[in-house]
């Protein structure tokens, strides 16, 4: 991997189904956890607050080369197309949905 950029987004969770989402996440497809690694997603992971706040971070040498690899993908396709009910105030589909927010500060 090229220099690693860390990446870290926001989206909402419809609050009535938080727990259905919590468990999808629990056993994500095997197809769709290679394909992230294989388009340069590492060290990604999601956070999900009580009222729906999803935050997710993840390093890339490249977030919207990543982000346009798994565009690519049949398996994430599917997985956007199972996602997308979940979450509220989406144009489009949840990954389309992931605008990185700025980094402010980093202690290292």
């Amino acid at each position: 991997m090229s220099e690693a950029h860390r990446v870290c987004f926001v989206l909402r969770v419809r609050p009535d189904r938080l727990e259905e989402y919590r468990e999808r996440h629990r056993e994500v497809w095997p197809e769709m956890r290679a394909a992230l690694r294989e388009t340069g997603w590492h060290n990604y992971s999601l956070f999900l607050r009580d009222d729906g706040l999803l935050v997710g971070y993840l390093e890339t040498g490249d977030f919207e080369a990543a982000k346009a690899a798994m565009a690519g993908r049949e398996v994430n396709a599917r997985w956007q197309a199972e996602m997308a009910p979940f979450f509220e105030g989406l144009d489009g589909t949840p990954d389309e949905g992931m605008v990185a927010l700025r980094e402010v500060f980093h202690l290292d």
